[in-house]
């Protein structure tokens, strides 16, 4: 007998779960072959899921509600695991300590003699204690409120986490307003990602993707100053969703774009260095930090890399402009392809930066990117290959297997795509024949 759709999802979800729960007990291996096998397990359970999201209109409400529960008791497994080796939330708490003290974390540097007695039992072991922050105000002030609750990785994780679920509501309103199958809020909370890179390590990203997805979601019910300031909040996270200007382009209006401004000014108004605006570390963080960046490390031959990092916010906007046109500006996909094809570009792609697109995979035509969100999971070795004492490079065969396996995807559907509109036209011809032909048979 065979399975039905709903039980096959059923067991999908058994093997996420059996599969996220071996990796969470392997979370301080990050990155080693015994956690890199049940994660890639999970991916492919993962996978198949996402077939099946795409091949069945619905399923049943008892389906997602399941499926929920059990994303939402993996996310509790790593929630109560230490973040291995992964040290940003260390930068969190050290950055959100500084404020609360009366510090500047754009001009204070860890290492700094003067500050070690700043430092705290959690603290000691941040990222790059020789250089001040590079987080945009929005996250920075994000870390100030949660230090404000509690100075603890606990604390940083758990505000995460709210933030994860907080984006499958809205998700979920987005959907049934927009009239789209519920069952895709499942493409975004079974996500093996936001298991390892929220729950398990948390980042900051997380934040923003909650404001953007609000501000996605204002722009369907046409609320303009929700829209324009939720998405300016979201680039004071992290400068990713810059590229998404254009959609936004005529459907605000300029007096919310005004006003949103203004709140970017005002945010930077606690960080202010005798009325210069500060970046922290952030020209360092272009100049220097390079990971898992085939087509930056190749353009970087030929240019400096603040032109290539110019130039891939560039591509990131005529993508934009692109899919504005081509599929809406309230597309899914006219918000997740952008934001890809500008990492695609970065001079730094780490997995959590993939976080940014997860809500806006929900349709065949994003189907690379969802392949994305796997493939890039065997770049975890790096960091593995860091706690051995090696250099935290990707080396050349995941990058051709992270890359080929995204680029193979696109053009199966480019080519599907073709071959569908061939025969459209066939049949068209069909249909309608020919003046000539009706003359003949007249």
């Amino acid at each position: 007998m065979s399975l039905t759709p709903s039980h096959r999802l059923y067991i999908f979800a058994a093997v996420l779960f059996a599969a996220l729960t071996i990796c969470s007990r392997k979370f301080s291996s990050l990155g080693s072959p015994s956690f890199l096998i049940f994660l890639a397990v999970a991916g492919i359970a993962y996978l198949l899921a996402v077939r099946e999201f795409l091949t069945r209109p619905r399923f049943p409400k008892r389906v997602i509600i399941i499926g929920l529960t059990v994303a939402a008791l993996w996310h509790i497994l790593f929630l109560l695991k230490p973040p291995g080796v992964d040290d940003d939330i260390h930068r969190y708490i050290w950055d959100g300590r500084l404020q609360r003290l009366g510090y500047n974390p754009y001009i204070v540097v860890p290492s700094d003699p003067a500050v070690s007695g700043l430092h705290t039992a959690e603290t000691p072991t941040l990222n790059h204690p020789d250089l001040p922050s590079p987080y945009p105000p929005g996250a920075e002030l994000f870390f100030r409120a949660i230090a404000a609750i509690h100075e603890s990785i606990f604390a940083f994780k758990v505000a995460f986490v709210v933030c994860d679920f907080a984006i499958v509501f809205v998700l979920l309103d987005v959907l049934r307003r927009s009239g789209q199958a519920e069952h895709w809020v499942l493409a975004y909370a079974w996500n093996p990602l936001l298991a390892i890179e929220v729950a398990g390590s948390g980042h900051i990203d997380i934040v923003g993707v909650l404001l953007l997805l609000v501000s996605f979601a204002a722009l369907g019910r046409r609320w303009r100053t929700v829209a324009a300031l939720a998405f300016g909040l979201a680039v004071s996270v992290k400068l990713l969703p810059i590229v998404l200007l254009p959609l936004y382009w005529r459907r605000v209006r300029v007096r919310d774009a005004l006003l949103t401004i203004v709140v970017l000014g005002l945010l930077y108004v606690p960080f202010l260095n005798h009325s210069w605006i500060p970046i922290g570390s952030l020209g360092t963080y272009v100049h220097s930090f390079w990971f898992n960046d085939p087509v930056f490390a190749a353009l970087e031959r030929v240019a400096a890399p603040e032109l290539v990092t110019g130039f891939a916010v560039l591509v990131g906007i005529v993508t934009a402009m692109w899919f504005g046109r081509k599929r809406g500006e309230s597309a899914p996909a006219s918000f997740a392809w952008p934001m890809a094809a500008s990492l695609l570009c970065a001079p730094v792609v780490y997995p959590w930066y993939l976080l940014w697109l997860l809500p806006f995979l929900r349709s065949a035509s994003t189907l690379p990117i969802i392949i994305w969100t796997i493939s890039i999971i065997p770049t975890y070795v790096a960091w593995h290959l860091r706690a051995l004492g090696r250099p935290f490079i990707v080396p050349g065969w995941i990058l051709l297997l992270e890359y080929g396996s995204v680029a193979m995807a696109a053009a199966i559907i480019w080519l599907s795509s073709i071959r569908k509109s061939e025969r459209a036209g066939a049949l068209g011809s069909e249909t309608h024949p020919s003046s000539h032909d009706s003359v003949s048979r007249s």
